[in-house]
């Protein structure tokens, strides 16, 4: 398939890498010095372009490349607060099609499914609190990360004695907090913990590089390319479904 990226650091170079080691042509790289190339023929042309930048110009590359009739899978976070309901109005009734997700590793994936598992399991037992941290690398903008929302929401939805998350500490029964770190270049850490005055149970993700969540958007954009709508790692990995 044709596929175009929208961001070309770190992860762009290594989704490029998967994609060309997956049989996939890429037909156009648009970075801060060419966003001219979104009206482009070449980007035109794609079966779906992968954009991973960052929450200040998420939200106008998803416009451009509707504009374009390009489907688009992005990794970006930080722009649904204020965005999320148009983008899905788009998606859902205006016929353009995004599949996003805070995170497309398929490790972050079965741990998403651990979690909310866990959660339905623990909120039988209220000895137990449940806090939450995540540590990225210093260039990181948003915080918490958007994987750590995506948990923080599962956990909500099996764990009704939690009604909101918040990003510090708190002594609030109903709260669940979330730690966030910065510090050198962390790939991506999230713990979630659960203690009680008798022990602890905590599930940990821990990437040791970029190479599983390009994998994933990869894959997301092979998944992409024949359907419409806003679509999410649920359609793709359909255990995260139960």
């Amino acid at each position: 398939m044709k596929i175009a990226l929208i961001g070309y650091g770190k992860m762009g170079k290594e989704i490029e890498k998967i994609a060309l080691r997956r049989g996939h042509e890429i037909v156009c790289i648009i970075d801060v010095q060419n966003p001219e190339d979104f009206a482009s023929e070449a980007f035109r042309s794609a079966d779906a372009a992968i954009e991973f930048t960052n929450p200040t110009v998420a939200y106008s590359n998803y416009l451009k490349a509707f504009d374009a009739g390009v489907k688009v899978v992005s990794g970006s976070t930080g722009w649904m607060e204020e965005h999320g309901e148009e983008i899905r109005q788009l998606c859902t009734t205006g016929g353009k099609t995004l599949f996003w997700s805070s995170n497309f590793s398929l490790g972050v994936a079965i741990f998403s499914a651990v979690n909310s598992y866990l959660a339905g399991i623990m909120n039988q037992f209220p000895e137990y609190d449940v806090s939450m941290s995540e540590t990225h690398h210093i260039h990181k903008l948003d915080a918490p990360s958007g994987t750590a929302i995506t948990l923080a929401e599962g956990i909500l939805e099996h764990m009704p004695r939690k009604e909101k998350w918040v990003n510090e500490k708190t002594t609030h029964a109903a709260e669940l907090p979330i730690e966030s770190i910065r510090e050198g270049e962390v790939t991506g850490i999230h713990t979630i913990r659960y203690e009680s005055d008798a022990d602890i149970i905590s599930i940990t993700h821990d990437a040791k590089n970029r190479s599983g969540f390009a994998l994933g958007a990869v894959l997301a954009a092979e998944y992409t390319a024949g359907k419409e709508g806003m679509l999410g790692m649920s359609d793709l990995f359909p255990f995260l479904q139960s």
